[in-house]
């Protein structure tokens, strides 16, 4: 039974070496999105809040209906969203920095690659030959 259709071509994609290298990546990219978060709400917004007035953005919220003993607060929690923007906004300078160091880097290699001489091109054939032939006529003499 020959394996085809949906399921062939998705063990294709799979055994693909670009996979692995994706799931490294998501995998590098949740640890730095947690550095990330963490020095976002751990380090710049309390330094933003102290410069702009003692403000915890993480406790920013409008209270659309009190907490009572049944129920639950029901708010809308901006500071929470202020500090993910920051966060994205840190994250995407990140990546920025990152990309604009591997482009400087392929930049310089071919650069590099293009400032190399060019090997000589391989003479002609009858030039090869015609100097075979002065080789062996000198072995022989």
């Amino acid at each position: 039974m020959k394996d085809t259709g949906f399921f062939a071509e998705f063990r294709k994609f799979i055994a693909r070496g670009n996979v692995l290298d994706m799931a490294v990546g998501m995998v590098v990219g949740a640890a730095f999105t947690a550095i990330v978060t963490s020095a976002v709400n751990d380090i710049i917004m309390p330094v933003i809040g102290l410069a702009i007035g003692g403000i915890d953005f993480s406790d920013l919220k409008i209270v659309l209906k009190a907490a009572t003993e049944a129920d639950p607060e029901v708010a809308i929690r901006y500071g929470i969203f202020i500090n993910a923007i920051i966060s994205f906004i840190v994250i995407a300078f990140c990546v920025f920095c990152v990309v604009k160091g591997f482009n400087k880097l392929q930049d310089m290699k071919k650069h590099e690659e293009e400032a190399k001489p060019a090997a000589p091109a391989a003479p002609p054939a009858d030039i090869q030959l015609l100097t075979e032939i002065r080789d062996l006529l000198k072995k022989s003499n």
